[in-house]
């Protein structure tokens, strides 16, 4: 975050939010299934925290939740034994009926029928409940561990290791976050013109270039028509890059902030991180190796493409840069020479595709999506 008061006021949003018996798999498979999906750039939460006995679960860790888009819950053999995993199951499913989160359960190493039933060892976990908790607590206990095993999810059984087992889950992980922001049909996108866009634009992105960093700049008078392919155009191309960001409204950053937290904030970003890090040289390194997307959308100032220009200078071969302005003299003054001018969106149809698709920040997902409060809907 740019500072501690905008980060008390703007909560961290989350791609997936993890929810596991630390004793049974936080040196195992959780520790690979979050290095896998950092390393996707999926942001995702995890407690680090042990709980310890007689300690409330701390508002944050509702407000984690609350503001994830995806709970994948771990019922590992201890699972149902922790009072604390079946308190924290209980909010997931609650936030769940909502509407706004989506649960994937996990059963590693356990049978999802004794679950979903709570006969053999669960029904033994939960005797020990009854004789230590009050009747209405076990009850609701029961019931969210009931209702999350009636969810479809991944059983370890059912994989040859462990090794396919991540593959399965993140691959579902990352196909239900693209899907929740990519367009529906083909045929609304040809409506609006999209893809006849990508035509004229695709043979200026170089996707297959191997040197040096491109920086392409996307121009238009109205704010919506052109955020909007950014958006669309970051969706169809992102995959074919080892490392990706989508900044969502970079002239929203606070007149009192420093261009320098740009920077750090696409850093942390980029990397998967969440909080402030000292180790922006590593990360640098890191993507001097790699072939980078950035999108830069919403620029109005010579001094934000002054700030990341710093990091993208230092991009490997093949990389690209695009970014959105309408302003475009500051691509010229910029030096930016490959411009593309989107002239055939109008208002009104723009308007109705945001309707029709549903491009809000909250179902936007880009890999490393730079979170508040410089995303957010611009105004044009």
């Amino acid at each position: 975050m740019y500072s501690s008061s905008s980060s008390s006021t703007a909560p961290q949003k989350f791609d997936v939010f993890l929810s596991f018996r630390g004793k049974d798999t936080r040196r195992t498979f959780i520790s690979f299934l979050y290095k896998e999906l950092i390393g996707m750039s999926i942001r995702t939460f995890k407690d680090d925290v042990e709980l310890k006995s007689g300690r409330r679960i701390a508002s944050d860790l509702l407000m984690a939740i609350e503001n994830s888009k995806i709970a994948v819950v771990i019922v590992s053999k201890n699972y149902p034994a922790s009072p604390w995993c079946l308190q924290e199951l209980v909010m997931i499913m609650d936030v769940e009926k909502k509407g706004s989160l989506t649960v994937m359960p996990i059963f590693y190493n356990v049978e999802p029928a004794h679950v979903r039933r709570q006969i053999e060892k669960v029904a033994e976990q939960f005797r020990k409940h009854e004789k230590r908790e009050d009747y209405e607590t076990v009850v609701s206990w029961r019931q969210a561990l009931t209702n999350l095993a009636s969810i479809s999810g991944h059983c370890s059984r059912d994989c040859e290791d462990d090794s396919k087992l991540l593959d399965e889950i993140t691959k579902r992980i990352s196909d239900m976050l693209l899907f929740s922001a990519t367009p529906p049909s083909d045929s609304i996108n040809n409506q609006f013109g999209f893809d006849a866009h990508m035509k004229e634009l695709y043979p200026l992105l170089e996707l297959t270039s191997n040197e040096g960093v491109r920086v392409i700049g996307i121009w238009a008078r109205g704010g919506n028509g052109r955020s909007a392919l950014a958006r669309y155009v970051y969706q169809k191309i992102f995959k074919k890059f080892q490392s990706h960001c989508f900044l969502e409204n970079v002239k929203g950053i606070p007149h009192d902030c420093q261009m320098s937290n740009l920077r750090d904030e696409f850093l942390i970003r980029i990397q998967g991180g969440y909080s402030k890090m000292k180790t922006s040289g590593l990360i640098k390194t890191r993507l001097m190796t790699q072939k980078v997307l950035l999108v830069a959308n919403n620029v109005d100032k010579l001094e934000q493409l002054d700030a990341l220009s710093e990091d993208f200078n230092c991009f490997g071969p093949g990389s690209l840069v695009i970014i959105t302005t309408q302003d475009k003299q500051l691509l010229l003054a910029f030096g930016i020479k490959v411009v593309y001018e989107v002239e055939c969106l109008r208002c009104f149809e723009v308007r109705q595709l945001f309707r029709q698709i549903g491009f809000r920040e909250r179902d936007l997902y880009v890999g490393s999506e730079l979170s508040s409060p410089i995303s957010g809907t611009e105004s044009s």
